[in-house]
């Protein structure tokens, strides 16, 4: 009985305190509910047919929209455009194999999400739920001379110049503080 209650306590003080690290054996912050290790390599954001077809999106969410080929984010007053009037490409420039063919034979799980922390109603593929922590982006130096291929949609916290970049497909787009 002892055991099983040991068993049944530390998952659930795993899934209130959940903290998740990524290509790393453990967290760097304690105020961080997603680190990605520091390589090369970033996160890809998930790809919508267009902004104006996504509903129930709360404010925050991160995109890669298909109708312009641009990252965007939400607001309360709209979607704002992180790429800087630049549109991108979703073909790969290695392969010639366009993204959007490859994302269209797939059949979507609408019911999909992964949250971590405290689990709502909030909708979104991944969602970070701590009301006390936040995500730590993947770390690159540079990425415009360090990542090799990029996909679309890619985003990085940039450690030389200490700044936000996003790539749309085409070209690498830079946002400092």
């Amino acid at each position: 009985m002892k055991n099983i209650f040991v068993i049944i306590l530390t998952l659930f003080s795993g899934i209130v305190f959940s903290q998740i690290a990524i290509g790393k054996t453990s967290v760097s912050s304690p105020s961080a509910s997603l680190d990605f290790e520091t390589a090369n390599r970033g996160m890809v954001l998930p790809w919508v047919t267009s902004t104006g077809a996504v509903t129930g999106v709360v404010n925050g969410t991160l995109v890669y929209d298909l109708t312009d080929k641009k990252v965007k984010v939400k607001y309360v007053s709209g979607w704002k455009d992180l790429s800087v009037n630049t549109s991108g490409t979703t073909v790969d420039p290695v392969t010639s194999v366009d993204g959007v063919t490859i994302q269209n034979t797939a059949t979507e799980n609408a019911a999909a999400k992964t949250s971590i922390g405290t689990p709502t109603s909030t909708p979104g593929i991944l969602v970070l739920e701590d009301s006390n922590k936040a995500m730590i982006l993947p770390k690159v130096a540079s990425p415009h001379l360090n990542i090799i291929n990029p996909a679309p949609g890619m985003i990085v916290y940039d450690t030389f110049n200490k700044q936000l970049a996003v790539f749309n497909g085409s070209v690498w787009t830079f946002w400092k503080q």
